[in-house]
């Protein structure tokens, strides 16, 4: 079946349509995305101004157009902090319900969490005994452990890259900006790591998302055009020592680094220090990077529950 996929994220709102099939890997047939950055879109009482909801559904818009256009026969829209946590985020759905048809469905982040370990969980498989996964958003941090497809511990953190970039202002970053970040970095994730670490140590760490993916390019792994199946790892060593020249880099100069997109760039020094703190906190020398996240996820999930006729979006329910 065709399905498609539509993640209203913190910085992309990407409509992704896949083939897929129980007991087969889902093939991407067609992307269509924009980088909204709705988290940055807010006034000063938190909520997503009109210009951002303007962007937003004209985004979903287009992507219905898209999708029919495709033969799409199932849609799994949803939308995780961003909207989330908007002061009017209930007004921003009945909006984009009134005005395209479409009910986003909005994701915990303990949510976001569970389907994003189940999409590495299959990458990867059961040979990785124990497994430990980091997942950098744009409005959170999402971090999962366990031994089956379901984690044992989830939590989400109010990290996420573009959130904390707000705190960084400036086109170079303010050092002393800089070590206060990283303490409250640090102190947030120290706050949860007992949680997971008395649970055993991970036999198997891994990264998801643009930022881990972003930050392994920028330190030597495969780019793009090698492929999903390319291994690709981000070292603990290699981050540290790209940490202090991001601090001192424009976001221009970031925008160079190979691997980096432009949107990304200013989000970028905040990225590094996250996956830093959670790579140090943890014990971690090493990830490795997974290719899958959360919307492949909510794929496999849809595809595991076919059999349901009771609930047309069995995949957002956890």
């Amino acid at each position: 079946m065709r399905l498609g996929v539509l993640d209203v994220g913190s910085n992309t709102v990407h409509f992704l349509v896949v083939d897929a099939h129980p007991g087969a890997a889902p093939l991407p047939a067609y992307s269509h995305k924009a980088e909204l950055r709705l988290a940055e879109l807010l006034d000063g009482e938190g909520a997503i101004t009109e210009a951002g909801v303007d962007k937003l559904v004209a985004m979903v818009a287009s992507s219905i157009r898209v999708a029919e256009d495709k033969g799409v026969v199932d849609l799994l829209p949803f939308a995780t902090s961003a909207v989330r946590e908007a002061a009017n985020g209930e007004a921003v759905l009945r909006r984009v319900a009134e005005e395209t048809g479409v009910e986003l469905r909005v994701l915990s982040g303990p949510d976001e969490a569970r389907l994003t370990f189940l999409a590495v969980r299959r990458w990867f498989g059961w040979s990785s005994g124990r497994l430990l996964d980091l997942d950098i958003g744009g409005g959170s941090l999402e971090l999962a452990a366990g031994l089956d497809e379901q984690p044992d511990v989830v939590c989400s953190l109010p990290l996420g890259a573009g959130r904390l970039t707000a705190r960084l202002p400036g086109d170079v970053a303010d050092p002393e900006d800089i070590r206060e970040l990283r303490r409250y970095i640090r102190a947030e994730i120290a706050q949860v790591v007992g949680e997971f670490t008395r649970r055993g140590a991970p036999d198997h760490a891994v990264g998801t998302s643009k930022t881990f993916k972003q930050l392994a390019r920028m330190t030597g792994a495969a780019p793009a055009e090698a492929g999903p199946l390319a291994v690709r790892k981000l070292s603990r060593a290699g981050l540290s020592a790209w940490v202090p020249r991001l601090a001192g880099m424009t976001v221009a100069q970031r925008a160079q680094i190979p691997g980096v997109s432009e949107g990304r760039a200013r989000q970028l020094l905040a990225g590094a220090l996250v996956a830093d703190a959670a790579m140090d906190l943890f014990g971690l020398e090493e990830l490795d990077i997974c290719p899958w996240a959360l919307r492949e996820g909510i794929i496999l999930r849809r595809l595991d529950t076919l059999d349901s006729p009771s609930d047309r979006h069995p995949a957002l329910t956890g």
